[in-house]
Order: structure tokens, then sequence, then C-alpha cells
């Protein structure tokens, strides 16, 4: 059966073309990916699950036409750019015909609609790029939380994975990792090292899940 990794990119001046949909005959977890934007989290994700046949990607959606879209549909898996993010019903009838038992966010910035929530409860989960309780919330994304975890003076900073609820980046906190803020430190040169662990991060949070049968509590270093 072929995994949900996505494949490496061609040499230079090849033409890209898609691949053929994946098989997921022996899949007994099946995550699906939201995504807002590039997509480096799912890429990661999904080269971390390669050699775990029984654990795979099996459905990416985005509220905007993000690289990420281009990234899942060229390597076989089941993409959709949803026409209406705040609207339930399109999120429910795609994760329920893809059969999933996880929704992980990597980079989705809006909030999930209420009834997708209820739905996939206790299933769905985030990444954040800071250190959860402090610098999230609404409009806490990208260098804006960088910034400000260098304006708190901050020691550290790091990488969460929390299981989602109604609110921006309030549910119960599932696991973290940690790196330490270098004299100097720009919002760039904080976000690649924040970023070089929400890569780990984040697939450990979903090996996890998938031993489990759930999201749950996991240890990280």
């Amino acid at each position: 059966m072929t995994s949900g990794r996505l494949a490496p990119r061609p040499p230079a001046g090849r033409p890209e073309s898609p691949q053929p949909p994946l098989d997921y005959g022996v899949v007994t977890y099946r995550v699906a990916v939201a995504v807002s934007g590039r997509g480096s989290n799912l890429i990661a994700l999904c080269d971390a699950l390669v050699d775990i046949p029984d654990v795979a990607v099996v459905l990416v959606m985005a509220d905007r036409p993000a690289t990420a879209i281009t990234e899942a549909k060229r390597r076989g898996i089941a993409a959709h750019l949803l026409a209406a993010p705040a609207v339930a019903a399109e999120w429910v009838r795609l994760l329920e015909a893809a059969k999933c038992d996880l929704l992980v966010l990597a980079g989705y910035l809006r909030l999930v609609p209420r009834d997708v929530i209820a739905a996939m409860k206790g299933r769905v989960i985030n990444i954040h790029p800071a250190l959860l309780p402090r610098h999230g919330g609404r409009g806490m994304y990208g260098h804006r939380v960088h910034e400000a975890v260098l304006a708190a003076g901050e020691p550290e900073s790091g990488a969460t994975v929390h299981l989602v609820d109604e609110e921006y980046d309030r549910g119960a906190i599932l696991g973290q990792g940690r790196v330490p803020v270098e004299p100097g430190d720009t919002s760039e040169s904080l976000a690649r090292r924040v970023l070089a662990v929400e890569h780990r991060l984040l697939p450990a949070a979903v090996r996890a899940a998938a031993r489990s049968g759930r999201p749950v509590p996991f240890a990280f270093s």
C-alpha cells in the first residue's frame, strides 16, 4: 500500500504530474489536516508517518488557495478548498466521507465551526508556535507570536499541541517542545527554531493519538 507521505519534488525542469490516489487499504487511523498556507507541518507529518502503514493523512482541507492544497493533490491525497469555511456542513461531510479519526489544524488560521468541534469532540488538535497559555488567542499567529515573545523578554519559546475547543488556543495542552530565546534573536530567527520543533512535535502528537485511539498527553524531548 502507498502511505500518506508527500513525495519529494521532481528535479528542476521536469514537469510535475499528479500522482494516482493513495491506497489506504490497511490504514486504521485516518487523519485529516486543515491548512491556510504552505503546509510545512503537513509535509513533515506525512513524512513522519511513512513507516507507520496503519496511520496516514487521508484528507487535506484549506480555507484559501493554499500551496498545501496543490501539494496534496499532486501527491494523491484528497484535497479540498472549502467553499464556506465558517459553515460546518461542508467540513462534516468531508470528514465523514473520509472516515477521519482525527482532525489536525496545521497553520489553519480561522476558528473551526462549533458543530465541527461537536461532531469530532475530543478528536481535533492544533499546533501553535508558542508555549501556551502565553502568547495565544485571536490574531496570534506567524511572526506576531514571535514578536510578542521577544517583546515580553521570555527566556524560552517553543510550540504547543493542544485539543481544540470553541475558542482560539484554549483547549487542554497535550505536549510542548521548547527552544531558548537567544541574545540578538529576531522574530525570523526565533521562528526558524520554533518551526523545527513543530515539525517533530506534531508527528509525535499524532503517533500518540493513533496508539491510544484518541488525542492524549504525550512526552516530548
